[in-house]
């Protein structure tokens, strides 16, 4: 029979047995924490790598990922800032409790809960924000709920800006979550992120990429946010803190019109770079790092 882990557990194995070292490294650095205000009213600790020193920053992971993403980043960014990196909600390796919100309304309580905390837990009265994907979209909406809070914002391949949520439908969405866990999808997915799949993408990566697949609840709750329709149309209005994105020209999970709607939106805030996919933190870190630093 197989081995029942729950998410503690599970990341607590990939912290000593993940083939990427530096995996390994980001996920020995995640905290648990209690967040009871944002979570469903669940008692269980929620997961946010802190790495580094200085003043603090928070990243935000995209669809169906989680902080593991950022492990190529998180060394080179954690000599110069504090780094905190949640699991967002109903991803990576969250705690999905039966009848929770996951929705991007759910996803934004819990970032706004984790913001809180990181405030306290620095001293730091504001923060700077880097959002990949997915992540873009809750970057973006977590600055206008909080200006104040935000110092700054990097995107990085921001996906959900423009467009519209598109809910799906129920049974679809539950097959839907089952298709996303099939190996050979999971494979082609993950390849498709490169810019230079043949060269860079390995087991190591794909192990990654499938890991938190095994948390409790991660079909269902990739389902409801199927259902809720996700991110969409989140672009407008942009907020006022200082933005940058960048955008690799060899993307193949964001192209054609979405790109275009969003370079439209974004104009000269968009640097793209070349022999980058759709991940710059994994494809050109040190790039990701001057940006920030520039």
């Amino acid at each position: 029979m197989p081995e029942h882990l729950d998410q503690r557990q599970l990341l607590e194995r990939a912290a000593k047995t993940l083939l990427d070292p530096k995996g390994q490294a980001i996920a020995r650095a995640v905290q648990w924490w209690d967040l009871p205000s944002a979570c469903d009213q669940t008692r269980e600790p929620w997961p946010v790598a802190v790495l580094g020193s200085g003043a603090p920053v928070l990243l935000l992971h995209g669809f169906d990922s989680s902080h593991l993403e950022f492990r190529r980043l998180s060394p080179l960014l954690s000599g110069h800032a504090q780094l905190f990196i949640p699991d967002l909600y109903g991803f990576g390796f969250c705690p999905r409790p039966q009848g929770g919100d996951y929705s991007p309304a759910g996803v934004l309580r819990h970032l706004e809960a984790v913001l809180d905390a990181v405030l306290e837990r620095s001293g730091a009265q504001r923060v700077g924000l880097i959002g990949a994907s997915m992540g873009g979209s809750a970057a973006v909406e977590l600055a206008r709920r909080r200006p104040e809070q935000i110092d700054r914002l990097l995107l990085l391949a921001p996906a959900g800006l423009t467009g519209k949520p598109m809910p799906v439908p129920p049974l679809l969405n539950q097959l839907g979550a089952r298709f996303l866990a099939l190996p050979a999808i999971r494979r082609g997915l993950c390849r498709s992120a490169f810019a230079q799949p043949d060269r860079d993408v390995g087991p190591a990566e794909l192990e990654i990429a499938s890991i938190h697949l095994r948390c409790p609840n991660w079909a269902p709750a990739l389902a409801a946010f199927a259902g809720s329709g996700g991110f969409g149309g989140c672009g407008l209005p942009l907020p006022q803190q200082r933005l940058q994105v960048l955008w690799g020209a060899n993307d193949r999970i964001l192209q054609g019109k979405a790109k275009a709607d969003a370079a439209v939106l974004l104009g000269e805030r968009i640097t793209e770079l070349s022999d980058c996919g759709h991940l710059p933190h994994i494809d050109q870190p040190d790039t990701v790092v001057r940006t920030w630093h520039g």
